[in-house]
Parts: structure tokens; C-alpha cells; sequence
């Protein structure tokens, strides 16, 4: 999960993701017959790289599905996603199961070649031999797609591969998931979907300078980098940590994009609508299983006596706003209406530390992803043109301090500087 609960809208780039991917379902029927393979082994693989969300970054917007040389901006420079269709000459085409295997386990291509881990194989090591030649079979199966790889585009010395052998003794740990004994068989399920081909962890973590994340600040939150989104804690009750939802309203946000708690937008909203939406249920509920039982940790502190001041300067100015612009649909007093309008008294997306996830929410407005359980969603208009640096500083503020909500204010530098900010 990325973005748990109202963060802003995905974008053009996202939508653009969207109208290309509607089509693949079909695609992926077709490119399945006809190639020697057992079809429910390649089901199978479909499934799983759904669950991995593979197409997210290895199919650039209209282009054909798993053609790679989608750039991932970094840090560090500009990343190109490798082509991984069945081409034999620049896809994976030529590749034994071995082979994928190895990369998927190991993080090295298939002439040894150290990946950059924006490939997440310190999460897809964790999975199984049969699963990872099941996704192997699946996009042997899938129409091939000639199109050479592109080089990557790195600053030095990130540009030096043979740095990464320091980075993978500090953060990849080689191996499968292991059972835990002493859990349940859901748990052990979720644990194996979330930890591995999901890889949660690459946003809910923060990312230090070296591009790495440490095992003791695992699903904190952090802000993911270049994109200029927040994803929230998932061990803190007061972020979005899970402890006080249900296993309904859990797989609810997971599988349908909405819940009685909130909706997904930004990152997670593309998670949703490219992967999670397609798992069985059974699947979603373990991975709810699993999350919800994440340990408590890294509690929001109480506001500063600055940031009281600035609530007692902001809070009359933004519930002016809040009546005129928002009540309307989130409620007088921000109880909000069901799944079409998401509550914000109480919610914890709206109180965290950070407050970009609603900035950029009240800035760019968005919709949660269509999905099988949620075709239709409604979305909230942009107020960057209406609104002054000032005034979404006030709403915001008064929305993350009005009915016992417990954040602090911001100021109109923090709006400011996020106005520009890239929409996906």
C-alpha cells in the first residue's frame, strides 16, 4: 500500500496508464493459447504478476504491455525499465526458467549483471521456485514486443553497477519466505504476498540517502522520493496503521479502492487499479490479516506551541472555506457519506505528520481507481486555482484540527511548494 487514505489524483501519466491497461485483460487470454504451455500454470503466472504489479513499470504508456523503457526518475539519475515480453532477441524470450529464477532470487541478470534495486528483488526474493516459474510461463505466453532496452541514464559513480555490491551487503538479504509456525495459515499468507511479490515495504519505508531502507524502521512511512507523495505508516495507529480497522474495511481499501475509513488516490491508487483489485478475496483478506497485525510504533508527537498559534491564526479562515467548498460533501462536521466521500473526522491520512498527502489532495483534487467493486468512483475537483497558498494552508489546517482530529497546522510555504509537484 502507498497511499492508504486521501492523497491526491494519479494524474494524466496514470490515466494514460489506465486507458492503455483496459486493454491487456484480453490480450493476455489470447497470448496464452497456442504455445505448449499447461494454460493453468499460466493462469497461475497471470495471477502472480498481477500481485507483483509488473505491467506498472514494465509497460510504458502507449506502448505495448511489457515492452519496458518506462523511466523511473531517482535520486540518482533516470532508470529504464528492461523489456520482459517473450522477444527473443530483446525480451526474455530466450530466457530459461533457471535463469528467471535467478534474477527474481538473486537480483542478477541473466549474464550475472548486479540490477538496480529499483527492480525490488530484495522483496521478490521471498518467492517460491513454482511461483516464479509460473509468472515466468505467463509472460513467455505473452505477445512479444521487439523493442531494445534503454540505457540507463545514472549521475556518477551511481553509474558504476560495481557499487552496488556495498549497497546489497547493507540491504539484501538472499532467500524465500519462510513460514512462521507459531501464525496462522492466513497470516503466513499475507506475510508472503506483502512482504514478497507486493513489496509494500519500497514505499512505506523511508528511503535514506544511499537508497536503501533499514529492517527497523520497516513500514513507518516516508516520503517517496521524486514523486512528492507520503506514504503512511503502517505500524502507527495515529498514520495509517491498522490496529482499530476491521478485516472488512482493510480488504475493502485493498480490493475496491474505498472503504467506510477512506479511499486510495496517487501511488496506491494505481496499485489498486493494476494489482490488488484482481486478488481472490481469500488473498486480500490474508494480506488484511497480516497488515493489521503489524506492530505499533512511531506515534505522532503533540503539536509545538508555534504550531498551536498557527491553528488559532488559520482555523477561523478555513472553516469559512470548509463550509462553502467541503461541507457539502464530507458533512458538517467531516463525518463524510459512505464510500463516494470519505470521512475526515477521524481519519488518519488527513492528521499525520506530514501534510502532504492532504495539501495535494485540497491542490489537485483526484479520483480513486475504477475498479470491479467500485466501476463508478467519484472524485473531488482541483482547488489550485481557486484557492491562495493561504487559503489551502487554512482549510487544510482547520480539516486536520476541526472534531478532536489530532494534527498540527501547516503554512502556506508547505502549499507553496508543492504546487508544482508532479501529479502521478
Amino acid at each position: 500500500m502507498s497511499t492508504l487514505l486521501p492523497p491526491s489524483m494519479a494524474g494524466r501519466r496514470a490515466a494514460t496508464v489506465r486507458r492503455m491497461l483496459c486493454l491487456v485483460p484480453g490480450l493476455f487470454a489470447l497470448a496464452s493459447l497456442g504455445h505448449g504451455q499447461d494454460l493453468s500454470v499460466i493462469a497461475q503466472g497471470q495471477y502472480l504478476a498481477r500481485a507483483g504489479d509488473c505491467v506498472a513499470c514494465h509497460s510504458n504508456p502507449g506502448d505495448k504491455p511489457f515492452g519496458g523503457r518506462r523511466p523511473m526518475a531517482t535520486p540518482f539519475g533516470t532508470l529504464y525499465s528492461p523489456n520482459i515480453s517473450s522477444d527473443p532477441a530483446t525480451g526474455i524470450g530466450a530466457w530459461s526458467s533457471d535463469e528467471f529464477y535467478t534474477m527474481m532470487h538473486t537480483g542478477r541478470t541473466r549474464s550475472g549483471e548486479l540490477l538496480y534495486p529499483a527492480m525490488p528483488y530484495a522483496a521478490y526474493t521471498k518467492v517460491t521456485r513454482a511461483d516464479s516459474d509460473a509468472i515466468f510461463a505467463y509472460l513467455k505466453s505473452v505477445p512479444p514486443v521487439h523493442q531494445q532496452n534503454r540505457d540507463q541514464d545514472l549521475r556518477f559513480p551511481y553509474n558504476n553497477r560495481s557499487l552496488l555490491t556495498g549497497w546489497r551487503t547493507l540491504y539484501f538479504k538472499e532467500g524465500e519466505y519462510k513460514p512462521d509456525p507459531s501464525k496462522s495459515s492466513d497470516w503466513n499468507r499475507g506475510a508472503y504476498l506483502v512482504e514478497g511479490l507486493g513489496h509494500c515495504s519500497m514505499c512505506h519505508t523511508a528511503i535514506n540517502a544511499l537508497g536503501g531502507s533499514s529492517e527497523s524502521s520497516a513500514y513507518q512511512g516516508g516520503l517517496i522520493p521524486m514523486q512528492e507523495w507520503y506514504a503512511p505508516s503502517l505500524t502507527s495507529n495515529r498514520e495509517a496503521g491498522l490496529g482499530d480497522w476491521t478485516i472488512e474495511d482493510i480488504s475493502d481499501l485493498l480490493q475496491a479502492g474505498v472503504s467506510k475509513r477512506g479511499a486510495v488516490y496517487g501511488p496506491m491508487a494505481e496499485v489498486v487499479y493494476n494489482s490488488l483489485q484482481y486478488l481472490s478475496d481469500a488473498d486480500i483478506h490474508a494480506m488484511a490479516v497480516y497488515l493489521k497485525d503489524l506492530p505499533s510504533t512511531g506515534e505522532t508527537a503533540a503539536p509545538t506551541p508555534a504550531e498551536a498559534q498557527d491553528k488559532l491564526r488559520l482555523f477561523p479562515l478555513g472553516k469559512k472555506i470548509y463550509t462553502v467548498q467541503c461541507a457539502m460533501c464530507h458533512g458538517t462536521n467531516g463525518e463524510g457519506k459512505g464510500w463516494d466521500f470519505p470521512p475526515l473526522a477521524g481519519n488518519q491520512s488527513i492528521q499525520m505528520t506530514s501534510s502532504v498527502n492532504p495539501i495535494r489532495m485540497v491542490l489537485n483534487g483526484g479520483f480513486p481507481p475504477g475498479t470491479t467493486r467500485n466501476p463508478r468512483p467519484y472524485g473531488m475537483p482541483p482547488f489550485a486555482q481557486e484557492l491562495s497558498d493561504e487559503e489551502v494552508a487554512a482549510v487544510v489546517t482547520y480539516i486536520r484540527t476541526a472534531w478532536q482530529n489530532h494534527g498540527t497546522a501547516i503554512e502556506a510555504k508547505d502549499v507553496n511548494a508543492l504546487r508544482s509537484a508532479p501529479l502521478n
